[in-house]
């Protein structure tokens, strides 16, 4: 099970390797072994523009989840890839959620990763009130399987500087 990973920011120490052996726990617990997930990490500017091309949204979001087994070919088959999809998580974003919730970031990111996974699985909370539920049932199952969550980032205060 390959994991793609991305991380187009500099600000935060990001522990990549325990990133994807997190990442891969996820889709062992969500029954995805054979799968292969692209990850990314951006800002907040990038995700609005995202969240505004691909939802009509004109805002920044947290995650959002975009699957390849839903695509059609050209030739009207199903995408033979095992790619399940891509997971783009806004780092800044989970930053704020995690200090408005009182938990670390690496916990608010292991959530944000597997509520984006399960998008990819077909699981959709906003289809009604019976599949929020469902998927909430299914995210606390997984985010159980998956603990302990690992360190994964280390916040760096103050702004860097530029050049010299």
């Amino acid at each position: 099970m390959a994991i793609y990973l991305r991380v187009s920011l500099t600000r935060h120490l990001i522990r990549q390797m325990r990133l994807i052996e997190l990442a891969q726990r996820v889709l062992l617990a969500a029954g995805e072994s054979r799968s292969e997930l692209s990850l990314e990490l951006i800002g907040d500017r990038r995700m609005q523009r995202l969240n505004l091309d691909f939802r009509k949204r004109d805002r920044t979001t947290d995650v959002l989840a975009f699957p390849t087994r839903e695509a059609i070919m050209p030739t009207g088959l199903s995408s033979p890839t095992g790619l399940l999809g891509d997971v783009v998580i806004s780092l800044p974003t989970a930053i704020r959620q995690a200090g408005e919730a009182g938990r670390s970031v690496d916990d608010e990111l292991a959530t944000l990763l597997v509520h984006g996974v399960l998008h990819l699985c077909g699981y959709d909370h906003e289809r009604s009130v019976q599949e929020a539920e469902r998927m909430s049932r299914r995210e606390r199952a997984v985010m159980r399987r998956i603990s302990p969550i690992p360190h994964i980032v280390t916040l760096r205060t103050g702004r860097r500087r530029r050049g010299n």
